[in-house]
């Protein structure tokens, strides 16, 4: 610390006292419920993204127990187009266990809001220190970089060892009083002041003894995740349209996408009319395919080629659980992966199906 310098926590929390972030939708608030349902959809995911679903879902599902009582189709449909699928299933699968093992009220303790499914300790420490002003300390991505910048960690913070030397670091600084104002000013100061490129360290509270800047090191800390070549996949989709409508199936629960409605995925091996006729007993006319459509996931990038096709005939045998047809006109509130509803979005609008 600088000399004459305030400790850390005591800058960070004055910071956020006049230039944090005050208005946000899930803030001003001890409602668990709103709090965790924030930190979920905030984990790898920008405040101006989140901030329209946020409001929908709890218009939608206003508490825990209309989330645990929703089926996981309503909950993907109010999750459509935000990603990362699996942070859904698991907050419906998290309501249902909060419901069935804690007489539905949310736990108090970190401990076991860690053990919900897919929440992590610092997703569980955020979420006691605003629902019950636990003091505890959070590492999100946001906070590892402030962290690493100020303490100068070198390192990637994803390896085991750099991250169990930031969360003593967290531990060192956290605040003895006002943790939650300084818990959500570490949020606050890693998402508009210590951002990734070019942060405005002028700005900063604590800058006057941040080793990156002091070092001119703010621009490679932290280490950035080890470079390996990006895989890739190609897929081919069937868009087989019929009376206004597009065929889709849901796909598995686990994997990309999971749960969620999409156009039905063709084998490499199979020709489309083999895939039709074997799978739906169907005879169609193939179409002039669509260009590709590029999707970038966490650990590879998809290329999906759309494949349009003319039904023939249909035995209108496919009324299984797993399979519909979809009006075109409800394709954008359905529960689509993103790629899949834009493409059919501007099918649906070319066609008149959806106002422009």
């Amino acid at each position: 610390m600088a000399a004459g310098e305030r400790p850390f926590a005591e800058r960070v929390v004055a910071w956020q006292r006049t230039q944090g972030r005050h208005d946000l939708p899930w803030q001003n608030t001890r409602d668990p419920y709103r709090i965790w349902l924030s930190e979920v959809m905030l984990q790898q995911t920008q405040v101006a993204t989140v901030i329209p679903y946020f409001e929908r879902f709890v218009r939608a599902l206003p508490d825990l127990q209309s989330l645990a009582a929703a089926p996981l189709e309503r909950v993907l449909e109010l999750w459509s187009g935000l990603g990362y699928y699996s942070r859904a299933r698991n907050l419906h699968a998290c309501a249902q266990r909060i419901v069935a093992r804690h007489d539905g009220v949310f736990p108090r303790t970190a401990l076991l809001v860690a053990e919900l499914p897919g929440i992590g300790p610092s997703t569980a420490n955020a979420i006691c220190s605003f629902a019950y002003g636990a003091r505890l300390p959070i590492l999100d991505g946001n906070v590892k970089r402030v962290l690493a910048r100020h303490a100068g960690i070198e390192g990637f913070p994803g390896e085991r060892a750099v991250e169990v030397r930031l969360w003593d670091i967290a531990s060192e600084r956290l605040a003895v009083t006002d943790v939650e104002a300084y818990t959500q000013g570490m949020m606050d100061l890693g998402a508009t002041i210590c951002v990734r490129a070019r942060p405005l360290c002028a700005a900063c509270p604590v800058a006057a003894d941040c080793v990156a800047r002091t070092t001119g090191r703010a621009h490679l800390l932290p280490s950035p995740r080890p470079r390996k070549p990006v895989p890739q996949r190609a897929v081919t989709m069937l868009l087989a349209l019929r009376h206004e409508s597009v065929l889709l199936e849901r796909r598995p629960p686990t994997g990309i996408w999971g749960g969620l409605w999409s156009l039905p995925e063709i084998p490499a091996a199979m020709a489309l009319e083999e895939f039709c006729r074997t799978r739906y007993s169907a005879e169609v006319d193939v179409g002039q395919a669509l260009g590709p459509i590029e999707h970038g996931f966490t650990h590879f990038r998809l290329t999906i080629t759309p494949q349009p096709c003319r039904v023939v005939r249909w035995t209108d045998a496919v009324n299984e659980a797993n399979t519909l047809w979809l009006p075109l006109a409800d394709v954008d509130g359905a529960a689509l992966p993103a790629p899949i509803r834009k493409l059919l979005v501007t099918i649906a609008r070319r066609q008149g199906a959806l106002d422009l």
